[in-house]
């Protein structure tokens, strides 16, 4: 398994020029302006850091922007910038100062080719409990953020306790926005659910709200349920409430848990973690709010259940049991399947091609020793000029750096009986 150190993406930069020599890192002792960097650790004549690239690390208004040095006076210790940078540069501030050669952004892109160039043989690990099966579904919308799936495992067996199976109305707290009914054929678990058709007039904050048998489940960890919404909505558009007398919907209740964003026309099994599991011994009232204003739509809820998320035991779907559809970017499941796994949630695990490094507050994904020496070895060649013109031998020290970045590679962990997802 490759470890990783967790460094950012200005600390990566910084090992590069460190091999390449052509970097000093140091902070501003004095307040200098938007166009100037007062150091009294700087040395040299005047003129002499002329042309050189500056990259300010921690500075406020100025962090990760990139200008050149137009003028240096020596008995000053003070470096002119041009163009100017947003915020007055003050003392303590922090930044990099780069040989004119070595254009920092450029050496982020070779970090970002270099990621790319891994892409296929290195993932993000990725474990994701978005999927459930339901007795009738075998083909899956692939979760975002899957390039691999390695395994598909089922839920055999968790600590689970059901609060609203959604076989009845809400009738503790209604409203006449809300006409409900119980819809037995576009249902999941059971014979029914809760249909709501939310009109128009609707307004945001409205809720209904049902009572329930006192129920104690401060040993849980999370609500699991089904929603379907005839339009799209964001994560919080609709939240579900609990607590120890009448959901009132107003944010005293002991729970009030955002749903997560619904695609329109679509079942999605949503978990959500408890807010205060510890507070929660003595839940008699269930509420659903219409939390935002998203028009006239219609609203389906079904088998609202608390888990202990920790209780879970998996176990792995055969392989020669599920396909991935690459074409339509869906996980295929044999009709054999529903035997063995007919309503219970489903595990990927796999992983997602390694993210490109967009700030210098991002963090690697993949090996930093990889990254560095690739990114070392492509500076050098990029700077190495023809055969007759490479005094400084930068040729044979991107081969060097190629070599290390190749030893680097070959400690990826090695990928075995996983699937592409593209």
């Amino acid at each position: 398994m490759v470890v990783l150190q967790g460094r950012t993406r200005a600390q990566l930069r910084q090992s590069v020029g460190y091999n390449l020599g052509a970097i000093y890192v140091s902070s501003a002792s004095g307040t200098g302006s938007t166009t100037t960097i007062v150091d009294n650790t700087l040395t040299g004549g005047d003129d002499d850091h002329n042309g050189k690239f500056v990259v300010f690390n921690d500075a406020s208004g100025n962090a990760g922007q990139v200008t050149r040095v137009s003028d240096y006076t020596s008995s000053t210790t003070t470096l002119t910038l041009s163009p100017a940078v947003d915020a007055t540069s003050v003392a303590n501030d922090t930044y990099e100062l780069w040989d004119a050669e070595y254009n920092p952004a450029t050496i982020d892109e070779f970090m970002n080719q270099a990621i790319i160039e891994a892409s296929g043989q290195a993932y993000d690990p990725v474990e994701n409990l978005s999927l459930h099966s339901d007795g009738k579904t075998l083909r899956y919308d692939i979760p975002s953020g899957l390039s691999m799936i390695k395994d598909i495992s089922y839920r055999s067996k968790v600590d689970a306790k059901r609060l609203h199976a959604c076989a009845v109305t809400f009738d503790e707290t209604t409203d006449s926005d809300f006409t409900q009914s119980l819809d037995t054929e576009d249902r999941k678990q059971g014979t029914q659910a809760l249909k709501l058709v939310i009109g128009a007039s609707a307004a945001a904050g409205d809720f209904i709200s049902d009572s329930i048998t006192s129920t104690d489940i401060s040993r849980y960890s999370h609500i699991e349920m089904w929603v379907k919404s005839t339009v799209a909505t964001s994560a919080g558009n609709l939240k579900l409430h609990l607590d120890n007398g009448t959901v009132t919907a107003d944010g005293n209740d002991l729970e009030s848990l955002n749903v997560p964003a619904l695609s329109a026309d679509t079942w999605t099994f949503v978990r959500m973690a408890l807010s205060n599991p510890e507070s929660d011994t003595a839940i008699v009232s269930v509420g659903f709010e219409y939390d935002s204003d998203l028009g006239a739509c219609t609203v389906w809820l079904d088998d609202i259940s608390v888990v202990a998320n920790d209780s879970a035991n998996w176990e792995k779907i055969p392989r020669n049991l599920w396909r991935i559809d690459k074409e339509a970017k869906d996980v295929v499941l044999d009709n054999y399947v529903h035997g063995v796994t007919r309503y219970n949630l489903l595990k990927i695990t796999g992983g997602d091609k390694p993210a490109l490094l967009s700030s210098d507050s991002d963090t690697s994904e993949i090996s930093e020793r990889y990254l560095i020496a690739a990114a070392t070895a492509r500076s050098f060649a990029a700077t190495s000029g023809g055969a007759g013109t490479d005094p400084d031998q930068r040729r044979g020290q991107a081969g060097f750096w190629f070599g290390m970045a190749n030893s680097a590679k070959k400690s990826f962990p090695l990928l075995t009986n996983v699937r592409l997802v593209e």
